[in-house]
């Protein structure tokens, strides 16, 4: 299935640069990690409060820019032998509560069904939690389907651009977020289904 996440390595290779910054002036992976959630928090409370006007176009960017923290982070582990058990488990519940703080302000973007977005709140969550729960069962990560992190955070970016720009397109709100719901049905049971295949093989 088409994803973001299929293009990860490229976007690793631009980053590069500033991996090697960031560990020359000493921050640690568990540092890209705290990061990224304190930024998912503040632009949460923030869009809690602003849910419309300039702060999506904040919303949009500070996306891209967990985006890039969270890959940041993978690659400083990686790279620098920084791996461990509570990077990782911090990493995974990071990933979760900054999801649900950023999308919940959602409910309050004028012209959004607010059924539907804690509907995608609780699937996105349950989609992380199935690729976290194959790798108790197979010793791998599944990150599969078509609505992985990175897919929601574009899509949702993008929404939120489009919106600062064209207001009309909030009479599609509901439909977006119907669709990505949709999709991460669809992406738990790619993951569900790889998982039990990998199991069984």
């Amino acid at each position: 299935m088409i994803s973001v996440y299929q293009i990860k390595p490229k976007f690793q290779q631009l980053l590069k640069p500033l991996l090697g910054v960031f560990h020359k002036v000493g921050i640690t992976a568990n540092g890209i990690t705290w990061m990224a959630i304190l930024l998912s928090t503040a632009i949460g409370v923030l869009s809690w409060f602003f849910p419309n006007g300039h702060m999506l176009w904040i919303f949009a960017v500070g996306l891209l820019v967990r985006m890039t923290l969270n890959a940041l982070d993978g690659m400083m582990a990686k790279t620098y032998g920084m791996t461990s058990v509570s990077g990782e488990m911090l990493n995974e519940l990071g990933d979760v509560f900054s999801d649900a703080v950023l999308f919940f302000p959602l409910i309050k973007l004028t012209g959004v069904n607010f059924w539907w977005v804690l509907l995608f709140i609780f699937l996105s969550m349950l989609n992380e939690f199935i690729g976290v729960l194959t790798k108790a069962a197979t010793g791998t990560r599944r990150y599969d389907g078509p609505m992985g992190k990175s897919d929601r955070a574009l899509i949702l970016g993008v929404t939120c651009l489009l919106f600062f720009f064209w207001h009309e397109v909030m009479v599609a709100f509901d439909y977006i977020f119907a669709g990505m719901s949709v999709l991460l049905l669809l992406s738990s049971m790619i993951r569900i289904r790889n998982g039990l295949a990998q199991v069984r093989n």
